[in-house]
């Protein structure tokens, strides 16, 4: 098997994006990744061992890199989280096809479903340790801000569904009411510390 060239594999996963932006998921192929990255296929093989694990590992790379901008926020972090969740909210969203696709891939294929799992866990993980730094406990007795945060974590992907599927998905409505779903929880949670 090849030894990588100069390219690591954070660069080889930068490459692979400008791929499947200009390509589409359906004409991405790891020879189309060396092209770019300007390497042989023998040093793609050496970092990935497969189209789908380049794929899954673009899907981590995209979330870990959103919560770590996201974390870095200290005033307004739930509306900079809904922002970023926002902007990917699109009848062409790029990542949320790419994470769909692989999330049905990964039905047959539990190397992927397990990959994804774990990218969701530390999904729900990162949303609710930003709620708790929102919330001093939960607007609601008896619901976890572990719960919370699977719970917002779903919304969020519930809503990518519709903008792929409906072209007429009224995002912009519905995310300025997601954020006032959070205001009116941090409300009244203010009001119940209050009394």
């Amino acid at each position: 098997m090849a030894k990588p060239n100069v390219i690591n594999k954070r660069e080889l996963i930068h490459y692979a994006k400008q791929c499947l932006v200009e390509s589409g998921i359906e004409k991405f192929t790891l020879r189309a990744v060396a092209e770019k990255a300007g390497v042989t296929q023998g040093t793609v093989y050496y970092h990935f061992r497969t189209k789908e694990q380049i794929l899954v590992d673009i899907v981590q790379d995209i979330c870990e890199s959103s919560w770590e901008e996201i974390s870095q926020v200290n005033e307004g972090i739930i509306k900079q989280s809904l922002q970023s969740a926002k902007s990917r909210c699109r009848e062409d969203s790029f990542f949320h096809k790419l994470f769909f696709t692989l999330m049905v891939a990964g039905f047959n294929n539990p190397k992927i479903k397990d990959h994804l799992g774990d990218i969701l866990i530390n999904e729900n993980m990162a949303l609710s340790e930003n709620l708790k730094k929102v919330w001093s406990k939960s607007p609601v007795d008896g619901v976890s801000s572990d719960t919370w945060g699977i719970l917002f974590n779903a919304i969020v992907d519930g809503l990518a569904i519709q903008a792929l599927l409906n072209r007429n998905f009224l995002v912009d409505k519905v995310y300025k009411e997601l954020e006032y779903l959070f205001k009116g929880l941090t409300i009244m949670l203010a009001e119940e510390d209050n009394k």
